[in-house]
């Protein structure tokens, strides 16, 4: 089954467990073959995954979705939206009813409202069910009326996403790769400091343990301050009600000459282990796998401000995370046989409106770079992939200003600290994404040639005209992309 080809499970879990996981799957693969069943003759559904890293934009991209949705003015490239076949859209309550609703009207009034803010980022797992009456194209419209397509939208803490590069690597193999990527980090000096003097192959003293996790924490936290992408474990930084349980107790170490039983070291693993058995795998299983459509949101912006090792650390970030997927053409059988499959995978580089637009085509260029290698593995099993600049919900305008007789390019808005009106010029990105990724790759301290800015801005107060939703940057272009097929 496909959760045991991801290397999720370990021999050591015994035969019996494998054989029960199995079981498990295969019951998992019958109720997928049966709501496909139900889907082609009744009601087609499209189960959305809007994921994406820490900053990225995820619940703003879903509020503005859903709302330009029910108020289709600004979607003049979502097809059945221009040519009027979309008649109606409306919440419902959605099909699975363990999980949270996405709170969507506390999140519209906090970006509509009249002193428009940004909402709280997502902290757990929530769905949201819109339902859209259509009106099908070409000779099946001809004899057939509306039909309702549901859209269920399905929203992960960027902080748990990157767990799932975490199911095909060991304990040994992590702690080596993440001690080699900090290494040169000033902010991580304390943590390597306490793990280079901490024997792992001595017997495990458990406030010993506990310091480790708590030094590792303070990193993480430090390292996601500072705009890197790499933060696992992610629940270290979201632990919710495993905070101080020893499934959150572990720290990369590097591998002693000897590992007792009850070293340090073999705790270490046993936790780790523990991590993947019992909190990743359950993640990826119940809720990651279940997607069909997907889109990624990327702060490529803000790794690129940060500078060559953020835009690094995103990369390997990125190409960790969409191993995870299961890329392939959604075709019933195959859904029956070995569960549901990612069809089409959008990778947006979001807040496209910091930027001028003659500088997006730059952006959609650099965030294909980025996830190139992994994006070549998608494409290779079937997947229909995209690239793009977005921005779910615009908050500059543009301008253009001389500077000692030099035209620039810039945006206007709002600054999020202080409130004031400002024009900002953010530098030009390079024609050529390989004048980044090169460098960011050789492992440079900062850009050579290149000053990068990045400001804060507050979401601008709206005056909407009846009909029309948030405005927005190619939003309708990744709409179309992701699920217009199915309308």
């Amino acid at each position: 089954m496909p959760i045991l080809a991801q290397g999720a499970l370990t021999p050591a879990r015994g035969q019996g467990l494998a054989l029960s996981d199995l079981a498990d799957g295969l019951s998992r693969g019958l109720e997928s073959a049966g709501a496909g069943l139900s889907e082609m003759l009744f009601e087609p559904v499209v189960r959305l995954g809007v994921t994406g890293l820490a900053r990225s934009g995820k619940t703003v991209f879903i509020t503005s979705l859903v709302a330009n949705l029910i108020d289709r003015g600004r979607m003049p490239q979502l097809g059945a939206a221009a040519s009027g076949r979309i008649s109606a859209a409306w919440l419902q309550p959605q099909p699975d009813v363990t999980l949270p609703r996405f709170d969507y009207e506390n999140h519209l009034a906090a970006l509509t409202g009249p002193e428009p803010h940004w909402p709280d980022s997502t902290r757990t797992v929530s769905e949201l069910r819109l339902s859209l009456r259509v009106q099908p194209g070409g000779f099946r419209g001809l004899v057939s009326g509306p039909r309702t397509v549901h859209l269920d939208i399905v929203d992960y803490p960027g902080e748990w996403l990157l767990d799932l590069g975490l199911m095909a690597k060991s304990y040994g193999d992590w702690s080596d790769q993440t001690l080699a990527r900090i290494a040169n980090r000033p902010a991580a000096t304390d943590y390597l400091r306490l793990a280079a003097a901490t024997d792992a192959g001595a017997r495990l003293h458990e406030p010993v343990a506990q310091g480790l996790a708590a030094a590792f924490t303070a990193w993480l936290h430090l390292a996601r301050a500072a705009g890197f992408s790499d933060c696992t474990p992610g629940r270290f930084l979201l632990p919710g009600d495993l905070a101080g349980s020893p499934v959150l107790t572990f720290a990369p170490l590097a591998k002693p000459e000897k590992t007792p039983r009850a070293s340090l070291w073999r705790e270490m693993e046993r936790r780790y282990d523990a991590y993947r058995r019992q909190v990743v795998t359950p993640f990826f299983r119940d809720h990651f796998a279940r997607v069909d459509r997907q889109i990624v949101l990327v702060d490529a912006l803000g790794a690129i401000h940060a500078g060559p090792q953020a835009v690094e650390d995103l990369r390997a970030a990125m190409s960790d995370i969409l191993a995870a997927f299961r890329p392939g053409r959604n075709a019933w059988l195959s859904a029956f046989l070995l569960g549901r499959r990612v069809d089409r995978i959008l990778f947006a580089a979001t807040k496209a409106d910091h930027l001028h637009h003659t500088q997006h085509a730059r952006l959609a260029a650099i965030i294909a770079a980025l996830v190139r290698e992994a994006k070549a593995r998608a494409t290779f099993a079937g997947a229909e992939t995209g690239a793009m600049a977005i921005a779910a919900l615009r908050a500059t305008v543009e301008e253009t200003l001389s500077h000692n007789g030099v035209a620039l390019d810039c945006v206007r808005g709002r600054l999020l600290a202080t409130g004031k009106q400002v024009a900002l010029f953010p530098g030009d990105l390079p024609d050529d994404p390989a004048l980044l990724i090169g460098p960011a790759r050789q492992g440079a301290a900062k850009w050579l040639d290149a000053d990068y800015r990045l400001m804060d801005f507050a979401p601008a107060a709206l005056a909407l005209k009846p009909g029309d939703g948030p405005p927005h940057i190619r939003l309708d272009r990744a709409a179309e992309f992701l699920f217009g097929d199915r309308l």
